[in-house]
């Protein structure tokens, strides 16, 4: 398989992001997401004793697609890296796959002068 993928986010504190995974074969041919449920999660360290966040996934049309919901994005603090995963586990045999881990490096959130 072709993943793990790493890609680092930039985010602003409390917007809402969006983004989808395509995930491919190694030989590149799309990897089935039938029976598949979705995880994506972001942490403030990896391992044990670490304050996760549970974000928005879904699969659609062989795409997963993520989303930091604003409600979530508002827990995190600007200045601060956290780091994050997204899993996809097979309902038949429990098999969990990573598709895409990174960091999420968190910047105050821009007012405008009006």
């Amino acid at each position: 398989m072709a993943f793990p993928a790493t890609y680092n986010i930039s985010y602003y504190e409390g917007d809402t992001y969006e983004f989808n995974i395509y995930p491919k074969n190694s030989d590149g041919s799309a990897f089935s997401l039938t029976n598949f449920s979705v995880a994506f999660k972001i942490a403030t360290a990896r391992g044990a004793g670490a304050t996760q966040y549970e974000c928005t996934a879904s699969i659609s049309n062989g795409a997963v697609l993520c989303k930091i919901p604003a409600a979530i994005g508002r827990q995190l603090t600007a200045g601060t890296t956290y780091v994050y995963d997204v899993q996809v586990t097979r309902s038949s045999d429990s098999t969990i796959y990573t598709l895409l881990t990174g960091n999420i490096e968190v910047t105050a959130d821009v007012v405008g002068a009006v």
